[in-house]
């Protein structure tokens, strides 16, 4: 595009001392800064870095562009979760008036897929269990508040599967980089997103007694475990992450037995005398 100057005569006499004047002259735009593709790629790794920066700063983990792609900033298998040590399932985030980051949940489903991808293949008879029902119950998801996902499977298939009898001796990474391991806290195990990355899944082995499905371990927060085995025979499935997932049957009455009447409808957090559902 040209560039067309009008000067006046006495504006031009005045500026003759200053400076000369070129009649004529067409402006093109310049030469890009960065040529060269490694020039432009360095740019844009040093633009990236600082959007990474200024995400981490404001604790930013997902970014959703206006074309619709969804960009990831949060935890991955070899940075730790995004959330410490969880008090009586009470995470730290709730405390803040948060719900799980997106990464974390992202990360636990992926945990909660691969287990049972394995427990499928291994022939261990298991179904999803507690909140982690309820939430499939709810939205076919996770509870956007949960930090883990409950696993119940049957205590005399655990030597089926390699990495649960691997990790009754010590932890265990297996062949897609999940750790497997005896859980400190009971008599029941956990599949971790990776070393680093313990965001984990929870499998917990229950066997009959009396008519009942029982466990050697318990929660405080998982207080009424416990279930008549009928609940299992048959059993029956539910869609959970994408997936058709095996559940007991009767699953409201199943819930409300072990959360209270209208558990399902009502949503509270793990420990309501903490703090309060919004």
């Amino acid at each position: 595009m040209e560039t067309i100057i009008v000067i006046t005569r006495q504006v031009k006499e005045e500026m003759k001392t200053l400076v000369k004047i070129i009649n004529g002259l067409v402006f093109h735009e310049g030469k890009p800064i960065m040529r060269s593709h490694h020039a432009q790629w360095k740019q844009k790794q040093t633009d990236l870095a600082r959007r990474k920066k200024l995400y981490n700063l404001y604790k930013i983990k997902q970014v959703v562009r206006e074309t619709g792609v969804t960009e990831w900033y949060g935890c991955t298998k070899d940075s730790v979760r995004c959330f410490g040590t969880v008090l009586d399932s009470m995470p730290s985030y709730l405390y803040e008036n948060k719900w799980t980051p997106p990464c974390c949940l992202a990360n636990l489903r992926k945990t909660a897929r691969h287990t049972f991808n394995t427990l499928d293949e291994s022939g261990i008879r298991y179904w999803l269990e507690a909140g982690s029902l309820l939430g499939a119950m709810r939205s076919g998801d996770i509870l956007p508040w949960d930090h883990d996902v409950d696993i119940g499977f049957i205590r005399e298939d655990l030597l089926r599967c390699i990495w649960l009898k691997k990790a009754n001796d010590r932890p265990v990474v297996d062949s897609k980089g999940f750790l497997w391991e005896k859980a400190t806290e009971g008599n029941f195990y956990r599949v971790h997103f990776s070393r680093t990355n313990k965001i984990y899944v929870n499998l917990f082995p229950f066997y009959s007694r009396n008519g009942s499905m029982v466990k050697d371990s318990w929660f405080t927060s998982h207080k009424n475990m416990e279930f008549p085995e009928n609940f299992l025979h048959p059993m029956s499935s539910i869609d959970f992450i994408g997936r058709n997932v095996p559940s007991p049957n009767n699953i409201r009455d199943f819930l409300e037995l072990k959360f209270g009447r209208g558990a399902v409808e009502n949503p509270e957090y793990p420990d309501p005398g903490k703090k309060k559902f919004p």
